[in-house]
């Protein structure tokens, strides 16, 4: 097979219920919850307060506003093409439409990247809560086994921190694999409830938070400079949205399930929109919040949200017990989502050959890919246990925007070369907004810290080495078979 082959949308749109695959169980509530649950949570509880001390200050809602507006642009593509192509795989699979098998395993090694990690950045946040509210009621858990072995400290070195994981996060990430080895249908029911009673807590938050507001902590709202580029002022809110754009992950999980999706050609693009809706609004009104209950340079902590409640003295601790327990609860449904979206990328590279066949393997009666979901959750739990929070923060925004890039990409190239092909959902204003996507996701890849490029190159070449060494060997002895 050559690296430039590419699949056709034809044979991306065949049944995907025959021979045992996953089937189509999923309703637009459902997946409206799982695109909200994805989200709201990991930007809300874990990377607000790292982004307003040390980028934007109370600016912060500005930086998730300016994310959410890129993350709409790539939403309507996304939209287009899942719609088009209601697979698992999401961008992975469009790329394989579009730009070829080696461009594909590329995106998919960057979407490994993405999920990956995801999942271990909401179980590190997942353990600061729980640790908090523990503490709270008198209890400490072992410091030896609280936090990774390593942090990444103000000049961007790894210091140890003398633990020697994160057991919480560990344990967390095998509970959630367990639960999603269930089934999806039972993963949605889980999720549904949570998601609920999630957004209904942060709305509490809200509600009451704005009572307490110093309004001397918006002052200044957007920081001066520090001196350097995303060291506050606005270089510092611009780069503050491009690390928050890890925040917007859960959307895309949400085509990695149009496999899975009942009448997907309306129901993805809908959920698709409604998840970015829900998030902006909720992710905005929070981070406004607490950079107003606290000054912004106290809240570069894991557990922003339940320290930002912490000051505001016995008016608020109802609301800060509420939030430490549902944090606890709303992180999982996060979790969930991220691992839930990687499990189904392993099995559209297995589907096509790039991956062993054990990844395509769907158990009967849960119709889950479960070799598949083992591998992801024990990586990701390796992950969540060794590797520091700021780290992983960044590589996943990287990540997420290159996936952004190469969907928009895509629905240039297949409106060119597939003019005739059926779409049941049109991004508007075209060419403008997927063109306008791309702009605005390499500026935001731009502006992240030069380390992260870095990393970022690395990951491809390891990507290419793989792809090389195993992936391209591995299609063309399928094919001969």
């Amino acid at each position: 097979m050559k690296p430039l082959a590419r699949q056709t949308i034809a044979a991306l749109q065949g049944n995907p219920q025959q021979n045992g695959e996953l089937t189509r169980n999923i309703g637009l509530f459902a997946l409206i919850c799982f695109g909200v649950g994805s989200t709201v949570g990991a930007g809300i509880f874990v990377l607000t307060g790292t982004v307003a001390a040390q980028h934007a200050g109370p600016a912060v809602a500005l930086s998730f506003l300016i994310a959410s507006a890129v993350c709409l642009l790539a939403g309507l593509c996304y939209a287009e093409l899942a719609a088009m192509m209601p697979v698992a795989g999401s961008a992975y699979s469009y790329s394989h439409a579009s730009m070829g098998e080696a461009a594909a395993w590329m995106v998919g090694w960057c979407l490994l990247l993405e999920y990956l990690f995801a999942g271990a950045i909401v179980a590190i946040g997942w353990s600061a809560y729980l640790q908090s509210v523990l503490h709270d009621i008198g209890m400490d858990f072992p410091a030896l086994f609280a936090k990774a072995p390593f942090e990444l400290s103000g000049d961007r070195q790894l210091v140890a921190t003398r633990s020697l994981i994160d057991l919480p996060a560990v344990l967390l990430t095998l509970f959630c694999t367990l639960l999603l080895l269930r089934g999806t249908e039972f993963s949605a029911r889980v999720n549904n409830w949570i998601v609920v009673a999630k957004v209904a807590a942060m709305l509490l938050v809200v509600a009451t938070g704005f009572a307490f507001v110093d309004y001397a902590n918006w002052t200044p709202f957007v920081p001066p400079n520090a001196g350097t580029f995303g060291r506050f002022g606005w270089s510092g809110v611009l780069q503050g949205a491009g690390v928050l754009f890890f925040a917007y992950v859960g959307f895309d999980a949400v085509s990695t399930l149009a496999q899975e999706v009942r009448d997907p050609q309306r129901t993805v693009p809908r959920a698709l929109l409604a998840s970015v809706g829900v998030t902006t609004l909720l992710y905005a009104l929070v981070g406004l919040v607490i950079t107003g209950l606290v000054s912004y340079r106290l809240l570069n902590v894991a557990d922003p949200v339940y320290i930002a409640l912490s000051s505001g003295g016995p008016a608020l601790a109802w609301t800060k017990v509420i939030i430490g327990f549902v944090a606890i609860a709303g992180l999982i449904s996060v979790l969930l989502v991220t691992l839930l979206g990687q499990v189904r990328i392993f099995y559209a590279m297995g589907r096509d050959g790039l991956l062993p066949s054990a990844f395509t393997r769907v158990r009967t009666g849960s119709h889950v890919p479960h070799v598949g979901t083992v591998v992801t959750g024990v990586i990701a739990a390796i992950a969540a246990g060794l590797l520091p929070l700021s780290l992983l923060g960044e590589l996943i925004s990287m990540g997420t925007l290159f996936a952004f890039v190469t969907v928009a990409v895509s629905v240039v190239i297949l409106r060119r070369r597939e003019p005739d092909a059926h779409r049941p959902f049109l991004v508007p204003l075209y060419p403008w907004t997927p063109l306008l996507s791309i702009a605005a996701c390499l500026y935001l890849m731009w502006s992240l810290p030069q380390d992260t490029w870095l990393r970022l190159a690395l990951w491809l070449v390891a990507g290419g080495a793989v792809y090389c060494l195993y992936g391209l060997r591995r299609r063309r002895k399928a094919r001969g078979s």
